[in-house]
């Protein structure tokens, strides 16, 4: 049974399944999950635990069978709790899942407990996956997108009574903080709780907001492409700085830009030829949250600005990787920084303004 992640605390007030499959990529949200089943699991009695770490190709997934039928003297329920980091359980444990689902059914004994990463969807439709969600109650754990960071925020700001002010400067701050934390949720927390126990219940000001909390935003290359074909120019120049102070590499963001300007000049001579979007699209391979955006911007993109782009993709390229090239800088992340600039603003809701 699949179940969203908003509707395990409900879930569990109505009692416990005897298996739950947690699986994502935020830390912070997995933990919390994980700690609200293991709470209620304690207060019906599951008071002995194990855990067991599946790592490498040759794990022994004969001693996690064996632990879901053996109990200590001193234990009339119990947890085991298994760790897939990898999201791969192997030739021998797909079997051994299989195994253990079936056996959980009925089991009011023993609370199975599996913790994955984000799994694909091909993963999702394999065997052992689809037993943890036949046999027991599967969730799907997913991080928090900038555009929600604010309310986030707000919301658990409120758990300790505390709130930013009403309207526009209330926004202003939870956007400051937003953009303090982007891409590092488990800090995100941490920032939220020291801000309770710098100051009392209620109102908190933009001054003691700024004041408290730390710049520990973390940015990946994905999240920057998101950024620039959404045409947030500020948030985008911030992220560059961010992955450089991280050590990211040159050819790795160019990369990025790059495939992204090639992929949106395919799929503009495409429709040019007269394939219509969602067909240019799905044949340049483009979904998700990415195909929304290239549909809400290539209507906009000329085929001389892409042209344009194209070959200022192919300057920074030679710089990225040491050569010099005329009227662009010759450090390679003010280059970037320019490049990323430049298709920002050209898919910047504004920009189309201006050109009609």
């Amino acid at each position: 049974m699949q179940l969203a992640a908003a509707q395990l605390a409900a879930h569990l007030a109505k009692g416990l399944k005897s298996l739950y499959a947690l699986h994502g990529d935020e830390p912070l949200l997995v933990q919390e999950a994980a700690d609200a089943i293991r709470a209620t699991a304690r207060t019906q009695g599951y008071t002995e635990r194990t855990v067991h770490t599946v790592a490498g190709a040759h794990f022994d997934w004969s001693e996690v069978l064996a632990a879901g039928g053996s109990l200590s003297l001193f234990a009339e329920r119990q947890i085991v709790e298994i760790r897939i980091p990898s999201g791969k359980p192997g030739k021998e444990g797909s079997p051994a899942l299989q195994q253990l689902a079936q056996s959980a059914e009925g089991n009011d004994s023993t609370l199975t407990l599996v913790l994955l990463p984000r799994l694909d969807k091909m993963t999702r439709t394999g065997a052992w996956f689809g037993a943890l969600d036949s046999y027991g109650v599967t969730i799907q754990i997913d991080g928090i997108e900038r555009a929600a960071l604010p309310q986030w925020i707000a919301q658990r700001l409120a758990r300790q009574e505390q709130r930013v002010a009403t309207g526009e400067e209330g926004q202003r701050t939870l956007q400051f903080f937003a953009d303090r934390v982007e891409g590092n949720l488990l800090a995100a927390h941490q920032e939220i709780q020291k801000l309770a126990l710098l100051y009392p219940a209620g109102e908190l000001s933009f001054e003691q907001v700024e004041s408290a909390v730390l710049n520990v935003a973390r940015y990946d290359v994905f999240k920057l492409s998101e950024a620039v074909l959404a045409g947030q120019l500020a948030r985008v120049q911030r992220m560059l700085d961010g992955l450089q102070a991280e050590g990211e590499a040159e050819v790795l963001v160019h990369y990025t830009l790059a495939e992204d300007i090639r992929a949106l000049k395919r799929v503009k001579d495409a429709m040019s030829a007269g394939r219509p979007l969602p067909i240019a699209l799905r044949e340049q391979r483009v979904w998700g949250l990415k195909e929304r955006l290239f549909e809400r911007v290539l209507p906009r993109l000329s085929g001389t600005a892409l042209d344009n782009l194209l070959h200022a993709a192919h300057v920074v390229d030679g710089i990225v990787k040491g050569l010099k090239a005329p009227g662009w800088p010759t450090d390679g992340w003010q280059a970037l920084h320019r490049l990323a600039g430049d298709l920002c603003r050209e898919c910047a809701p504004a920009a189309a303004a201006q050109r009609r």
